[in-house]
């Protein structure tokens, strides 16, 4: 799986296996003919006014998606795919979802949405005034064709009821599940990178490789070309690399470039330290963890007021017919 002889390209060359361009992603697109990218994987900045982005007015800010948006679709293969994730834009405490604001501009180049899918974590800023953020989305774009790339093989998960049977008709006795798993569904309950997570650098909206491994082996095939315009500290193209896939991004901060080159270095040579794929999250009871014991007993014996049932205070009953 791992050839320790892949050279690391500063610009993009169709001999080339891996590309890490320092600079502005429009540059890196302007080097690449079209049609030639099979899958197109990012997290662009959300405009919230992080380290590594400028923030913008909204307006301003989906125009200049807009321009990388349409030499993504340029340069994708006519069975390709597009996997835009993104979170909210917020101002003054309220929130735009980007993607609903993103969606018209993929739509305009004839691209067709496969799946909207949920990305939720547990890890994240706490609000106060609002329901903490635990959730982004994917966007899934292919062009107007039937031939898409989509392997499901290889991205299955456990099946709740291996054992279950079909119990009538023709097949009544044989097991009515896949035996590689079932579909992960739109929902991916996948741990982000925080604190203790075993992939955490310093960046502060790291992807986890397990989630681009899943879009990375599902929408492309060996030897493909995928591109991260916004490359960040470069897990898309670890995740291309640990699968025989050849990997270009763009990022403009020269101290992601450093960690981007010494992951991908690592995962050259087949010792990157990863999370599983399909590892399952974490569960502190299980694990038994002490901190899940709350140091101030139970909620009836504390000042915790909890609001009651009506049928818990003896207000409302359930008469049986």
């Amino acid at each position: 799986m791992f050839d320790n002889n892949i050279h690391i390209s500063k610009s993009y060359s169709e001999a080339e296996k891996v590309v890490l361009y320092n600079g502005n992603c429009l540059n890196l697109l302007d080097q690449i003919p079209d049609k030639k990218i099979q899958l197109i994987v990012t997290s662009p900045p959300y405009n919230i006014g992080k380290e590594y982005e400028k923030k913008l007015k909204l307006e301003n800010y989906l125009l200049q998606q807009e321009r990388v948006i349409r030499e993504c679709e340029r340069v994708l293969s006519d069975n390709g795919s597009i996997c835009w994730q993104v979170g909210n834009y917020v101002d003054n405490g309220y929130i735009i979802p980007l993607d609903t604001v993103l969606y018209p501009i993929f739509s305009d180049l004839g691209l067709l949405l496969r799946n909207r899918i949920i990305w939720h974590f547990e890890h994240g800023l706490h609000c106060s005034n609002r329901f903490s953020g635990r959730y982004e989305t994917i966007m899934w774009f292919t062009r107007k064709t039937k031939n898409y790339v989509f392997n499901l093989d290889p991205i299955r998960v456990p099946q709740k009821y291996p054992g279950k049977k079909y119990f009538k008709g023709p097949k009544a006795g044989q097991y009515s599940c896949n035996p590689l798993g079932k579909n992960p569904g739109d929902v991916w309950d996948i741990p982000n990178v925080k604190s203790n997570h075993v992939e955490k650098t310093e960046h502060p909206c790291q992807f986890p490789v397990g989630l681009i491994e899943r879009l990375v082996l599902s929408m492309s095939n060996q030897d493909d070309w995928v591109l991260d315009p916004f490359l960040g500290t470069g897990t898309s193209i670890v995740a291309a690399i640990r699968h025989d896939r050849r990997g270009a991004g763009a990022e403009t901060e020269n101290k992601y470039i450093t960690i981007s080159k010494t992951r991908i270095q690592e995962a050259i040579a087949g010792t990157l330290k990863v999370r599983p794929m399909n590892k399952p999250k974490y569960d502190p009871k299980i694990a038994g963890n002490k901190l899940t014991k709350a140091p101030w007993g139970h909620y009836e014996e504390s000042n915790l007021k909890q609001p009651m049932l009506l049928e818990e205070r003896g207000e409302y009953k359930i008469e049986n017919s």
